[in-house]
């Protein structure tokens, strides 16, 4: 029999705040957190808007003789993963450490310390390399310091599955604690991908939004008047135990690990499949796997990026699964406040439906102004609602076709 896995911690840090309250606080009012770029001089960019961090201080949580030997995404994910250890009150000991493990991804990892250590190689040669170039700027190195930090020693990976990294990293752990591999696990998304390269790269593709003088705007999922993405940075991280361990330490609980999918579109580097095949089987594989039907889902949290091709074809796919009850269903995007955070979106918005399940409310869909004819359900506008939700989805999306869906529970104490 399979074990039951529960949320017991919710780390937050996005452009939407520094902390759980405050980012939920915020998507709930429908504040968005997108302004003009500060990390760099946009001179010359198309782009010139993002979803930043603000006033986040890494020495809050790491020695300052540590802070250059890390990218700003592992400052992010330890930040993050603090705040989630602190939330759920999970000790580790000697006696349990083995049995803890952390599974903690990035989409991209150390763009800027890539820069930064590209310019000193450039104007100084090779010695000018810093030691600690390579771990401050692969992408297991967050889940690598998260564990040195807490003694966790039990299985440790790091995904980089693009825009589904946080996702894929959540429901790979749930899987390990469902099947006996470990007790707890810390795990998701972080994201720092805010530089001159990340931005420009994107802006080259023409995947983001340029409503450079109107940011407030910019982000606006399923609408007509859609452009593109906003870039965003941060982490999501969750604790996840094994319901009788959290049980019997008294734990708070959010919410219950129910399903996980995954699925490839096998179609295109960059777009989704064109009749959203990919996206399709990814929640049906998740609803599959909560041993559910698709019309006990309540709420979605969509992958909803404000691209033409993601909100249009995920809006097809929706309608796909769930047939006629599509249109009853309330599906929000998050990320017309707080950007998309690429790798981290997933964790992000997994901690947003753990927290819809325990306060039994639907977070709003901001921005959206005009309907879209292809784009016809019921996106929250505006407004977050009350309301009865037992089973909640989220979607994540990734370039190369690479898709995650978790469901989530309202948790029973049965």
């Amino acid at each position: 029999m399979n074990r039951r896995v529960v949320v017991t911690g919710i780390g937050l840090i996005c452009g939407s705040g520094r902390t759980r309250e405050e980012v939920w606080s915020n998507l709930l009012a429908a504040r968005p957190s997108i302004g003009p770029i500060t990390k760099f001089d946009t001179a010359g960019f198309p782009v010139r808007i993002a979803s930043e961090v603000k006033d986040f201080d890494p020495l809050r949580f790491i020695e300052k003789k540590e802070v250059k030997k890390m990218d700003v995404f592992i400052h992010y994910a330890v930040a993050a993963a603090q705040e989630a250890m602190d939330d759920s009150g999970l000790s580790i000991t000697e006696e349990n450490a083995a049995r803890v493990g952390v599974y903690i991804g990035s989409g991209i990892g150390g763009f800027g310390v890539i820069e930064r250590e590209h310019t000193k190689f450039l104007e100084g040669g090779p010695g000018k390399i810093s030691p600690f170039f390579i771990p401050a700027a692969i992408v297991n190195l967050a889940a690598g310091q998260v564990s040195i930090r807490f003694g966790a020693k039990g299985p440790n990976s790091a995904t980089c599955t693009a825009c589904s990294t946080g996702a894929h990293a959540i429901g790979d752990s749930f899987k390990l604690i469902e099947r006996g591999a470990a007790d707890a696990i810390i795990c998701g998304g972080a994201e720092g991908a805010i530089t001159p390269m990340g931005v420009g790269g994107f802006a080259a593709m023409r995947a983001l939004s340029t409503r450079n003088d109107d940011p407030d705007h910019a982000s606006r999922p399923f609408d007509l008047d859609r452009d593109g993405f906003v870039i965003g940075e941060g982490a999501g991280i969750l604790i996840l135990e094994e319901i009788e361990h959290a049980r019997a330490r008294g734990a708070k609980i959010y919410a219950e690990m129910a399903g996980y999918g995954m699925s490839s579109d096998a179609f295109h580097i960059t777009q989704p499949s064109e009749n959203g095949d990919g996206a399709v089987r990814v929640m049906k594989n998740a609803i599959d796997d909560a041993g559910i039907e698709p019309r006990e889902i309540d709420y979605i949290n969509a992958h909803g990026t404000s691209t033409y091709y993601n909100d249009k074809l995920e809006t097809f796919a929706i309608k796909q699964v769930f047939g006629d009850s599509a249109y009853s269903i309330p599906v929000s995007s998050t990320k017309s406040m707080m950007g998309h955070l690429l790798g981290a979106a997933g964790g992000v918005e997994a901690g947003v439906i753990a927290l819809a399940l325990k306060d039994q409310v639907a977070p709003p869909t901001a921005n959206y102004e005009k309907s879209d004819p292809e784009c016809d359900l019921d996106y929250v506008p505006n407004k977050a609602r009350k309301m009865p939700i037992r089973y909640a989805l989220s979607n994540s999306f990734g370039f190369g076709g690479t898709n995650a869906a978790l469901v989530m529970k309202r948790y029973e104490d049965e």
